[in-house]
């Protein structure tokens, strides 16, 4: 018998969700969404997917409802536009990359704007990808508002996990937030491998393999633009 605090929290709730003290914060997320778009606004105009202020008026738009029907306990749909968030995230950093490698042997940015536009790439790209290890793992932020995150079954192994041996050998009473995933992605970033979390699934080795390209690509384009000014 599990008699987790989760697992108590969730039998006390009608064997649904957790109650509402026990459920993951959706605000760092939002937080995180609403800085990407920010960041990205700071990108020039030749290398933002239409106007700058584009991308923000996008997520705003998409927000809202994905708040409301969250709210409303409407979660399929919720999770449906949480999910079209970060696409139309992937989709817009993945085009400013493409537009930095086209630009960067034309030379049509001053070599400051450059570093300032990578730098908002790069930090878009942390989010982004930090956006859909949470929506993605062990069922997303829903099926851990059940109770019913099991690490031996997750994409990512925390080491908080496995701290307090419990049933099956990891410890049941622990489940990750947002700001674990930030984290997993910013060493994914920095270091273009998992430091202290291992990547278990095949579909989390691809997705912290495209983020590492992402961040190899702007990071090389860095590189490259400094020993060309020197």
């Amino acid at each position: 018998m599990d008699e987790s605090p989760r697992a108590a929290s969730k039998e006390a709730a009608g064997g649904d969700f957790l109650a509402a003290e026990e459920q993951e914060p959706r605000w760092p997320a939002l937080v995180a969404i609403v800085t990407a778009g920010l960041v990205y606004g700071a990108l020039p105009e030749s290398l933002s997917v239409g106007p700058r202020w584009l991308l923000i008026a996008v997520i705003v738009g998409l927000e809202i409802p994905t708040l409301i029907t969250h709210y409303r306990g409407a979660t399929r749909v919720s999770r449906v536009l949480g999910y079209v968030v970060s696409g139309v995230l992937t989709l817009f950093v993945v085009w400013s990359v493409a537009l930095l490698v086209a630009y960067l042997p034309a030379h049509r940015e001053a070599p400051v704007a450059m570093l300032g536009s990578a730098a908002s790439l790069w930090v878009s790209n942390v989010i982004t990808f930090a956006l859909w290890y949470w929506r993605l793992d062990g069922g997303g932020p829903y099926c851990r508002d059940r109770g019913d995150y099991r690490p031996e079954d997750a994409a990512f192994l925390f080491p908080q996990s496995t701290l307090r041996k419990g049933k099956g050998g990891v410890n049941r009473g622990w489940s990750p937030m947002f700001v674990d995933y930030l984290f997993v992605a910013f060493n994914t970033s920095t270091a273009l491998s998992p430091t202290d979390t291992p990547v278990m699934n095949r579909w989390a080795k691809l997705l912290t393999m495209v983020q590492s390209l992402v961040s190899l690509t702007v990071v090389a384009l860095l590189l490259a633009r400094a020993v060309n000014v020197m």
